[in-house]
């Protein structure tokens, strides 16, 4: 019986001692309690709450190693993971009674199917234990959320936690304590050297006579004054937010996540119904082979699907072009269901096709969620390819065709291309004429003007 006693009681033996031993270990300074490095700090406190899991662990196992009832093996009702409700870390099971100063804070988000009946449910809870709303923020668009700020007594925090988060589904929760003891402790002793500092400059001002010295006093109280000013509004900050405790709730809409897929196959040859679908992703045929190209419409999302619409620009199908081969575009297509459709091609050369498939998403109630379509794209390759041999009449008048526009082309393009020296052989053909036309003299005529006329007889001797 001896045995069982100690044994039940060896967690808080164990966290009394240690607590005995943290507090011989404290030093006294300023006439206010000081730890020091090695003191009830931040890592005392969490070698403190080591120490206590570690003795509730051990006592746990020596409990069931011999045998002891449920009621000699206390459990605890916070689970590892998130539930309804808050979570509370095993350190805030213990620091409340250290008498620290712990800044208790905590980040939630719910999701909630009506948001601001959501934040008024959550707005009484926290009245009704004795909080407050600090503050509010709430969006409409693009997905209602409000995200809402409570202030409550540290001793009601995991209180206030497990209300809010059993509200709705918890999607995250972040808690926190800050220990800041030693920076109020020495804010405080700041400030009491401050005011002494503070009364002995009075006491100098009041006993000053010279104008030089006055004004040199009241301007080292001016200083003085508003640094004990700045060190007590730091207090206030700190008590303040040691004396209440900040939960940060954001209410997000339950989101539904809807999307659709599309598979896109194909397959040489063609029937009315499309019943060899699904086909190949990639496909190779003779030009002018017809192909029937299949596609699947999947719901991967978690919501229903209407007002379905498929286009693929590439190979120019759309919707109304299509061949029901299971299920129907103008039915709701639930999550995981999918629908197949066909369309006929001629395969008149090869082509990358880009399918291109849009759906609504629809409410619990029926109502189709306007604005939110969901859309997917997928390709394939369908390669035409030429199967040679000796061409037909039609196939070689159609070549010829082509070459003859060839020929036109290039004959176009050399025209445009000398046009813009057309002036040089016009020149040369201006300049050749206009020789050609000058006057030129005869032989005889050259030969006569170089010989000169004999004079006549009998007109030397005159």
């Amino acid at each position: 019986m001896t045995k069982n006693w100690f044994t039940g009681r060896r967690p808080a033996l164990l966290l009394a001692l240690t607590l005995i031993l943290v507090a011989c270990s404290g030093e006294s300074a300023d006439e206010s309690t000081r730890f020091d490095d090695e003191g009830l700090g931040e890592r005392g406190l969490a070698e403190v709450t080591t120490t206590f899991a570690a003795a509730t662990d051990t006592t746990a196992a020596d409990m069931a190693d011999e045998g002891g009832s449920e009621e000699e093996a206390p459990t605890s009702d916070a689970d590892d993971t998130l539930g309804s409700g808050g979570v509370a870390p095993p350190v805030l099971q213990t620091v409340a009674d250290l008498g620290r100063d712990i800044i208790f804070t905590a980040d939630m988000t719910v999701a909630v199917d009506d948001v601001a009946a959501a934040g008024a449910e959550a707005t009484q809870r926290i009245q009704n234990l004795g909080g407050f709303l600090f503050g509010q923020r709430t969006t409409a668009s693009p997905e209602p959320r409000s995200i809402l700020v409570f202030k409550v007594f540290p001793e009601d925090f995991q209180e206030a936690l497990d209300r809010l988060g059993s509200i709705g589904e918890l999607r995250s929760q972040n808690v926190s304590a800050d220990d800041v003891t030693e920076r109020v402790v020495d804010i405080r002793s700041r400030i009491t050297t401050a005011e002494a500092s503070v009364e002995r400059l009075r006491g100098f001002l009041e006993g000053a006579t010279d104008i030089e010295t006055i004004a040199d006093l009241e301007n080292q109280l001016l200083q003085r004054e508003t640094q004990l000013e700045t060190l007590r509004g730091q207090l206030r900050t700190l008590e303040d937010a040691v004396s209440l405790a900040t939960i940060t709730l954001t209410i997000t809409e339950n989101a539904v996540r809807p999307a659709v897929r599309v598979d896109v196959t194909a397959y040489s040859g063609v029937d009315d119904k499309g019943l060899s679908c699904p086909g190949s992703s990639s496909l190779a045929v003779d030009q002018g082979t017809e192909v029937t190209v299949c596609f699947e419409i999947v719901n991967v999302g978690d919501t229903d699907l209407t007002g379905f619409t498929l286009r693929d620009p590439v190979i120019d199908v759309n919707t109304e072009d299509l061949i029901p081969v299971f299920g129907d575009l103008e039915q709701t297509l639930e999550p995981g269901e999918s629908i197949v459709m066909a369309a006929h091609i001629t395969a008149d050369r090869s082509w990358r096709t880009q399918t291109n498939v849009t759906a609504l998403p629809v409410d619990e109630d029926g109502t189709v969620r306007e604005g939110r379509s969901v859309a997917n794209t997928a390709t394939i390759s369908i390669s035409a390819v030429d199967p040679g041999g000796v061409p037909g009449f039609a196939e070689g008048l159609e070549r010829s065709f082509e070459l003859l526009v060839l020929l036109v082309q290039l004959l176009v393009y050399l025209v445009a291309a000398f046009l813009p020296f057309f002036w040089i052989p016009l020149g040369i053909w201006w300049l050749l004429r206009r020789r050609a036309t000058r006057v030129e003299p005869t032989v005889q005529e050259a030969f006569d003007a170089e010989v000169p006329e004999p004079e006549p007889v009998g007109a030397s001797e005159d």
